[in-house]
C-alpha cells in the first residue's frame, strides 16, 4: 500500500480539487489519502479561535460567516447544489461548529485552538471524499482523531506509537474500499479529546500511517517539480534535485531550508521507507525521492534566511568565554524562546545569528546585565552546502560579509546587501 499527502493549495478550490482527483484516480491501489485544510483556512480558523477566545462576537460571526461561505463556494462548484446528500456530513460539522462557538471558552488558548482549528481538515477530508465518491472512485472517509492517539499537550501532542500503531492496523484494513480519505494534523487524547501535532502536523500525519502500515512509499505532493536547490522567488535559476538522501534532508531543513520536516523523516527512515515530493500541478513529473541512498553531492544548495539580527556578545573584564559562561548564555536564549540559527564561539566572543520575528528586547536586556552587547539588525544569513569558491564569489557579489563559517561542506555567511 501507498501513502499520499495533499497539502492546503492543492484542493484551495473547486477546480484545484477535480484535479487531485484526478490524480487520486490515477495512483495505484490500495492507498491512504491525507488531506490538510482548504487553502489559506489554517489561518482563517486561527483567527476565528483567536476571537472566541478573546470574547469578540462580533469579530467571530463575521469570521465564521466567512469561513462557511468559503467552503459552501467550493461546494456549490463542485456539487451544483448544497443539497446532494453526500455532503451531510459537512453541514453536520458546520452545526458542531456553530454550537461549539456559542459555548464559553475555557481558560486553556491551546486547547481551545485544537478543538476550533481542527474543523479545517475535516471541512476538507468530507468535501474531498464526497466529491471522490461523486466521481465514481470508491473511498471510505476516517476520522483520524479516532487512530492517531497522542497525549494532551495541545498544538504539539505526542504520538503514542504502539496504540496507534495497533488501531490503525486495524481500521485501514482496505477491505471495504481500496482508498481511504483522512486528516492530517490531528490527533486525539485516550479520551477522544482533539489534539493536533504541531509544525508541518500533515506530512507528519502520512508519515506516521506509512511506518505504521509497512507503506510501500509515501508521496507529499506540491505546488513544485520536486525539491530544488533553492527558494526560485530569490534565485530564480533554481534546479531540481533528483533524489537525496534522509540525512542530507535533515541537514537542509537544519539550516532553514524549507523542504521536510525531520520529525517527518525519521519514522519513514526507521523502515526505509522512501519519500517522494511531487507536483500537483503536472503529476507526470518525476519529482524528488527521498531515501537511504541518493545524497546529492555535486550540486551547491542554496538556503537564505532574511530579517536576521547578529548578536556579539563579550565579557565586561575581557575574560575567557568558558563552558560555564556558554551554558548560562544558552540557558537564556532558550528561557526567551529565541532559537539560533548561526553560532560562533572564540576566546572572548560569542556570536549568534537569529531570526527577528519576535520582541528580543527581553533577552538583550538579561544579557546586557553580565555582558558587552553589540548586534546588527537587518541582516541576512546565506548558507551555501556543497560550496566551490566560484559559487561563493558569485553569490556574494555585492554585498558585506560580517561574520562567515566554513566547514567541510558548508558555507555560512552573514551579510548585508550593498
Amino acid at each position: 500500500m501507498q501513502v499520499s499527502k495533499f497539502g492546503g493549495a492543492s484542493v484551495k478550490n473547486a477546480d484545484a480539487v477535480r484535479n487531485i482527483s484526478k490524480i487520486v484516480d490515477s495512483l495505484v491501489k490500495p492507498q491512504v489519502i491525507v488531506v490538510s485544510a482548504m487553502g489559506k483556512m489554517t489561518n482563517a480558523f486561527e483567527a476565528l479561535v483567536g476571537h472566541y477566545f478573546a470574547g469578540d462576537r462580533d469579530a467571530m460571526i463575521t469570521q465564521y460567516k466567512y469561513i462557511r461561505q468559503y467552503h459552501e463556494s467550493i461546494v456549490v462548484d463542485l456539487f451544483g447544489t448544497l443539497k446532494e446528500p453526500l455532503l451531510d456530513p459537512v453541514f453536520q460539522l458546520l452545526n458542531d461548529l456553530e454550537v461549539r462557538l456559542e459555548q464559553q471558552p475555557s481558560m486553556h488558548f491551546d486547547f481551545e485552538y485544537d478543538q476550533i482549528v481542527s474543523f479545517g481538515e475535516l471541512f476538507s477530508t468530507r468535501i474531498v471524499s464526497a466529491y471522490l465518491g461523486h466521481s465514481g472512485i470508491d473511498n471510505q472517509w476516517v476520522d483520524i482523531r479516532h487512530v492517531l492517539k497522542t497525549d494532551d499537550i495541545y498544538r504539539d501532542a505526542t504520538v503514542d506509537w504502539e496504540l496507534t500503531s495497533r488501531l490503525m492496523q486495524g481500521t485501514f484494513t482496505f477491505v471495504n474500499a481500496p482508498l481511504y480519505v483522512t486528516q492530517g494534523f490531528l490527533g486525539g487524547t485516550l479520551s477522544n479529546i482533539t489534539t493536533t501535532l504541531g509544525r508541518e502536523g500533515s506530512d507528519y500525519t502520512a508519515a506516521i500511517i506509512g511506518n505504521a502500515l509497512d507503506a510501500e512509499n509515501v508521496t507529499v505532493w506540491k505546488d513544485v517539480p520536486g525539491i530544488l536547490n533553492a527558494d526560485p522567488r530569490i534565485f530564480p535559476d533554481a534546479g531540481k534535485i533528483d533524489s537525496l538522501s534522509y540525512a542530507e534532508t535533515i541537514e537542509l531543513s537544519y539550516y532553514g531550508a524549507q523542504v521536510i520536516h525531520p520529525k517527518t523523516l525519521k519514522p519513514l527512515q526507521n523502515k526505509q521507507i522512501p519519500l517522494f515530493v511531487k507536483s500537483f500541478v503536472d503529476a507526470t513529473l518525476p519529482g524528488t525521492v527521498i531515501g537511504k541512498d541518493g545524497e546529492q553531492d555535486s550540486m551547491p544548495i542554496f538556503i537564505l534566511k532574511r530579517n536576521q539580527v547578529f548578536l556579539t556578545l563579550m565579557a565586561r573584564d575581557f575574560s575567557f568565554i568558558t563552558e560555564d559562561n556558554l551554558s548560562e548564555i544558552l540557558a537564556l536564549f532558550s528561557r526567551h524562546r529565541v532559537g539560533i540559527n548561526l553560532l560562533q564561539t572564540s576566546a572572548l566572543n560569542f556570536t549568534a545569528c537569529v531570526d527577528n520575528k519576535n520582541d528580543l528586547t527581553p533577552l538583550m536586556d538579561e544579557l546586557k546585565k553580565k555582558l558587552v552587547l553589540r548586534y546588527n539588525d537587518n541582516v541576512e544569513l546565506l548558507t551555501i552546502r556543497h560550496y566551490s569558491q566560484e559559487v561563493i564569489d558569485e553569490k556574494l557579489e555585492g554585498c558585506t560579509v560580517i561574520d562567515s563559517q566554513v566547514t567541510r561542506k558548508n558555507a555560512r555567511f552573514v551579510i548585508k546587501v550593498n
